[in-house]
């Protein structure tokens, strides 16, 4: 990806309210169910919240049961990045905005088809550009 943003974590801490600094750049994790977006079902696109690279589509959000957004596919591949997590005693995915770095949440393999991924998103991490 071109033009990525390289910030400190310091500017981005400054910039951002505290729970989406946490999220975002302490690799967080918001409560199931409290998310603004888990239940949303307007069409548009899911931009990150920290730098408004493209990330997911409307039409590829799903109802996972699980609490948090859930999409069976990204938008763009080059714009998120992987990295594997081992941090709570299981391997999982992580999902990253590939612009800024911003930790989005984790893909699991259980989604629906075509593609039997469920991308895991924290709310805070996303923003809805509408579509009119």
């Amino acid at each position: 990806m071109k033009n990525k943003i390289s910030k400190t974590r310091e500017k981005w801490k400054k910039e951002l309210p505290p729970d989406q600094f946490e999220i975002c750049f302490n690799h967080g994790t918001e409560p199931a169910f409290s998310g603004k977006y888990n239940d949303c079902k307007e069409k548009g696109v899911y931009i990150c919240s920290c730098c408004g690279t493209k990330l997911f589509s409307s039409e590829t959000k799903f109802d996972s049961g699980t609490g948090w957004p859930s999409f069976w596919k990204a938008l763009e591949d080059d714009n998120i990045s992987y990295k594997e997590d081992t941090g709570v005693g299981m391997i999982r995915t992580e999902v990253n905005c590939n612009k800024c770095g911003a930790h989005l949440g984790h893909l699991f393999n259980d989604g629906p088809q075509p593609t039997n991924m469920r991308y895991c998103i924290n709310s805070v991490s996303l923003d809805l550009k509408k579509m009119e």
